[in-house]
């Protein structure tokens, strides 16, 4: 797997990133705001994730995801490890992630990756997206905040 810096010229993936977070309009503004890295295998892409600066020494991963096609096989656990080096290697001392309530297995990746839970955004989903969201089984209402340290 290698991991890239999306060119300027280059379109955003826009279905990948949609896998991540349903809201095409909030992905075009931190995409806009962001960096956005894409990972190919064999010239395939296959995961993409965004870094979003939000305070002095503090970049938040607002989007991570990896094609359907390819989950399951330790490439957005190689693309989490990725963001955190790059994170790391541009000064950042600390990353923030968020994710939803009902987002059972990220939840676990994130930890499993350093990160700890922060606090807890009530009812996000709801202000922020039109639709109800659903994920395994659990209604998707508040955004968990975690964070990790990388000095």
């Amino acid at each position: 797997m290698r991991v890239r810096e999306l060119d300027v010229n280059e379109i955003p993936p826009i279905d990948l990133l949609l896998l991540a977070d349903p809201s095409r309009k909030l992905i075009e503004e931190y995409v806009r705001r962001g960096t956005c890295y894409i990972a190919e295998n064999n010239k395939e892409l296959i995961g993409v994730y965004v870094l979003l600066p939000t305070r002095p020494e503090t970049v938040e991963l607002v989007n991570i995801a990896v094609s359907e096609n390819t989950q399951g096989k330790g490439f957005g656990r190689q693309l989490l490890m990725d963001a955190i080096q790059k994170s790391k290697a541009e000064g950042y001392k600390t990353i923030e992630v968020g994710t939803g309530n009902s987002s059972i297995g990220q939840l676990a990746l994130y930890q499993k990756c350093g990160f700890r839970i922060t606090g807890v955004d009530r009812d996000f989903f709801i202000r922020h997206y039109e639709n109800k969201i659903f994920e395994n089984g659990i209604w998707c209402r508040d955004m968990i905040r975690m964070s990790q340290d990388l000095f």
